[in-house]
């Protein structure tokens, strides 16, 4: 079976490998830490037990096995509007709640609040982070057949229906101001942008979700789908009193397991008993260099924008639904090159500082990601030591896909050996039968 960060990379919009400029893969600075507030803390020791999700319940849409049979039969007399992959995927994510409190696909007022304050109020005056739009679109021949009607049924490529959508809203789909809010350009040459939103219908429609089944893709991988549910159900089994999530653009290499391990220590030492790291890849689980006992592998179904500071706060309010209150991030990690120009498309600080100050995000604590390197002394990644800093390599993300692509191997110590080559491995998928390597 191929292992999770393999099936990432071959997942539209998870993990493509986007050109940079030279100087933007170069490692991060520290970021500013914000330590757990007095609410997280009693008495000088922390307080266990997970954060709450946003809106203060999981919302999760998909319907109670005993009632599935009775909607898959309302479903079929219902106007049909069929789902592309992509649309999928969000399904996925508002049916399993990592989109709490979002109850469906976005109505008008909802998108509107996610592209001018990257934020939803409720009902009770509360805010709650929401930076990318989680909308369907239709065209207008979908439109005309829906008429007056005020559900419809949600159908999959078989054509068999997967979900109802109610007290539907129809409104038009903006599609440059969408654009232009969502990445701060409309260059061509976005990712996501082509096949979700340019070539997608001029309306969006928005409304209640009830999905008939829970999503699967029977591809061997469904059992590392955890949803926020799960994992909670999984945290909380394992007694975690903080849960610390890391974000990432690059494949895992030992420089950010050091970063993880180190985490944990920190948190120790601020008073934490037992904190749990929340992760996707599985490689470095395989091969030891990260402890199974305190890390939680999943997962996490939503498409990737590569919208830098925006897209990175979804990244973030998704992981408080899934239980995480403590947010490792580096140097940019949604962002990408420019399209069109040479040069990074945002600066390479902007996410985590925007974390720290995004509104319906305040219950996060931003952790500092230091700069860690290649030791050449001692054969392994270590945190960078500014007083000898010839001992030391830096490898970048761009460095790592070109020996990938070209079949070298980084030095010993850089990567867990199964890791490095889940990454040979699908560059070379990729490469034509007799084409020349990559050159560095």
């Amino acid at each position: 079976m191929a292992s999770m960060s393999a099936v990432l990379s071959k997942s539209p919009f998870l993990s493509q490998p986007l050109s940079k400029s030279p100087s933007s893969d170069l490692p991060f600075s520290a970021a500013t830490v914000s330590f757990p507030s007095k609410s997280h803390r009693r008495g000088g020791v922390t307080r266990a037990g997970l954060i709450s999700p946003d809106g203060g319940k999981l919302v999760e849409l998909v319907v109670a096995e005993p009632r599935r049979r009775e909607k898959k039969h309302e479903a079929a007399e219902l106007p049909r509007v069929e789902l592309t992959a992509i649309d999928v995927q969000w399904m996925h994510v508002l049916s399993e709640g990592w989109a709490s409190p979002l109850g469906g696909f976005m109505r008008e007022s909802e998108f509107l609040q996610t592209l001018h304050f990257n934020s939803l109020r409720l009902d009770d005056g509360s805010v709650v982070n929401m930076s990318v739009p989680i909308v369907l679109a239709i065209d207008d021949e979908q439109k005309a057949s829906i008429g007056e009607s005020k559900r419809v049924a949600l159908v999959g490529s078989d054509g068999n229906p997967v979900a109802i959508l109610s007290d539907i809203e129809i409104y038009k789909h903006p599609k440059e101001e969408r654009i232009a809010r969502t990445w701060g350009t409309t260059a061509p040459g976005l990712p996501y942008v082509e096949e979700a939103i340019t070539n997608a219908g001029n309306w969006l429609i928005g409304g209640d979700l009830e999905v008939l089944e829970p999503v699967k893709y029977n591809d061997g991988l469904d059992r590392f789908r955890l949803s926020p549910a799960e994992l909670r159900k999984e945290l909380e089994k394992r007694g975690a009193d903080a849960v610390f999530a890391f974000q990432l653009r690059n494949p895992v290499h030992n420089g950010h397991a050091l970063l993880m391990t180190d985490t944990r220590r920190r948190l120790l030492e601020m008073g934490y008993k037992n904190p749990i790291l929340l992760l996707h890849p599985r490689r470095v689980l395989e091969d030891g260099v990260l402890d199974p006992e305190t890390t939680v592998v999943s997962i996490f179904p939503s498409p990737m924008h590569y919208a830098g500071p925006t897209e990175v706060q979804w990244h973030a309010k998704a992981r408080i639904n899934a239980g995480a209150n403590f947010y490792i991030v580096g140097r940019d990690p949604a962002g990408m090159g420019h399209p069109v120009e040479k040069r990074d498309l945002y600066d390479a600080d902007h996410g985590k500082k925007v974390l720290s100050m995004a509104p319906g995000l305040e219950r996060l604590n931003i952790l500092p990601f230091r700069v860690a390197a290649y030791d050449k002394t001692q054969g392994k990644m270590a945190f960078f030591d500014p007083s000898r800093p010839q001992d030391f390599l830096f490898i970048s993300g761009t460095k790592m896909r070109t020996l990938a692509k070209n079949k070298e191997n980084p030095p010993d110590g850089f990567m867990c050996p199964g890791g490095w080559q889940v990454l040979v491995d699908y560059y070379d998928s990729l490469t034509p039968a007799g084409k020349l390597p990559v050159p560095a």
